[in-house]
């Protein structure tokens, strides 16, 4: 059995990480080969006191501080502190199925990938988070980005959720970009698929993702996704999918539906025209998609998705500003 390190970047989880951790603890994967690395970044909760007590029972789980807080710090001081040849990095807001160590180390040793991994399968424990799991894993949010659902097939795809290496490719492609507060697996991901390494989807990798619990909480995390996405693309611009521009487009248009009513008074028709296309795309794309004890959902992911939509677009042109603006300051410099 292979050496293994598991990496958990973590701050202020409190409410997720005993049952993550517990569930890390509980797989079937040896003991004895397997490292559990917890890169805490000064948490004001009682997660350090949570950790500890993990740590204090068993010699395995090992807890670290991550001074700069950013989980791709996180990723690179665990990479060199690793001992395992193997690393899976794991969420702290996610708990893991009993085989799922084995069942990443299984395929990442015997086929060709160098990253492996499975799904983004949401859960809520209220009916604002149920709303949000469905809302974020459906087709109208996550278009064809295959992790998002453990109802694909095994396949080769351009990022998954988490994901396992080999420790000498991590060394190889340098570690995680740490100028990326966000969006920073897929910027390696997308290095590696550079050089011609493959990324696994397997749906036999199982695993429950706790979604925000809050609306408020849910804009400001698409909002740093979409942000922090113009960066990924000025630096790999060959990078951007289809499924991306979708919320930007879609701020664009409502900018201007809305500066007609100022420009033309009362002239409505063009606002009109994108909520009617917007509600039957919307309609369309979950018709198929929701099940008989998901359509109670119907009116609040309809709002959720509005929200997530604008948000991550909203975030995408602030982006596009403030990156253009930071790179003509450090022209300037030079």
């Amino acid at each position: 059995m292979i050496k293994t390190s598991v990496i958990i970047p973590c701050f202020n989880e409190e409410k997720y990480i005993e049952q993550c951790l517990d569930s890390i603890i509980a797989n079937d994967y040896l003991k004895e080969h397997l490292e559990i690395l917890i890169y805490d970044g000064g948490s004001t909760d009682n997660t350090l006191k949570i950790l500890e007590e993990h740590s204090k029972k068993h010699s395995f789980v090992v807890v670290k501080h991550n001074p700069k807080k950013i989980q791709a710090t996180a990723m690179n001081l665990g990479i060199k502190d690793a001992e395992g040849d193997i690393v899976i990095r794991m969420d702290a807001h996610t708990v893991y199925e009993k085989n799922y160590i084995s069942q990443i180390v299984n395929l990442l040793t015997v086929t060709d990938s160098v990253n492996v991994g499975g799904a983004q399968v949401g859960w809520g424990d209220s009916y604002s988070a149920k709303a949000i799991a469905v809302t974020v894993s459906s087709p109208f949010i996550a278009g064809n980005a295959v992790y998002r659902s453990d109802k694909n097939v095994q396949q080769y795809v351009d990022t998954v959720y988490l994901g396992a290496w080999h420790k000498k490719d991590l060394e190889a492609a340098g570690g995680f970009d740490e100028s990326f507060m966000v969006n920073e697996d897929y910027e390696l991901n997308y290095r590696l698929r550079e050089k011609g390494g493959k990324i696994l989807f397997s749906p036999d990798i199982k695993s429950t993702y706790y979604v925000r619990g809050s609306l408020f909480k849910l804009i400001r995390q698409y909002f740093r996704y979409g942000f922090w996405k113009v960066k990924t693309l000025k630096k790999h611009p060959a990078s951007l999918k289809l499924r991306q521009i979708a919320a930007p487009l879609f701020i664009l248009a409502l900018f201007f539906s809305i500066a007609l009513i100022f420009c033309t008074v009362g002239f409505r028709i063009p606002l009109w025209m994108l909520s009617c296309c917007y509600t039957f795309v919307f309609m369309l794309s979950f018709k198929s998609y929701l099940n008989t004890k998901q359509i109670r959902y119907l009116p609040t992911i309809f709002i959720i998705a509005l929200f997530i939509h604008i948000s991550w677009g909203i975030g995408f042109w602030s982006g596009l500003i403030f990156w253009t603006i930071s790179d003509k300051k450090l022209w300037r410099w030079k």
